[in-house]
C-alpha cells in the first residue's frame, strides 16, 4: 500500500480561519473533518494539523512563503486514484476557493522499502 501527502490549500490562512470562526463554526468544521476521517477509516495514517506561516528558502536567502498550504494529512491506499476518490467529498473542498493536492511518497533510493 502506498502513502500519500495530502496538502490542503486555502486563500485564507488556517490561523485566520480559526481566529474568525465562532465556537459553533469551529465545532461544526471539526465534526465534518472527523466524520470524513471515520468514513475514510484505515486509509488515514495521520489526520495532520493546520499549518502556520513559513519561509521560502533559496540558495543564500529566505523570504516569507507565498504557498497556500493550510494543512496536511497522510493517507494510504493502493493507488493515487483511490486516494483521490477518498477526497472527492472532503469538507475542505466545501469552502469556495479551497483545493487539495495529493503527492505520493516515493521510496528513498538506497534506504530500503517501508
Amino acid at each position: 500500500m502506498a502513502k500519500f501527502l495530502v496538502l490542503y490549500n486555502s486563500k485564507m490562512s488556517a490561523a485566520e480561519v480559526m481566529a474568525n470562526a465562532t465556537p459553533e463554526e469551529a465545532k461544526a468544521g471539526m465534526d465534518a473533518w472527523l466524520a470524513w476521517a471515520a468514513k475514510a477509516g484505515d486509509a488515514v495514517v495521520d489526520l495532520g494539523v493546520p499549518l502556520g506561516s513559513g519561509n521560502h528558502l533559496e540558495d543564500g536567502s529566505a523570504s516569507e512563503t507565498s504557498n497556500e498550504a493550510s494543512g496536511w494529512s497522510i493517507l494510504q491506499a493502493d493507488s493515487l486514484d483511490a486516494v483521490t476518490g477518498l477526497l472527492e467529498d472532503h469538507p475542505h473542498l466545501h469552502v469556495p476557493g479551497n483545493t487539495i493536492d495529493v503527492l505520493e511518497f516515493l521510496p528513498m533510493p538506497g534506504m530500503g522499502a517501508d
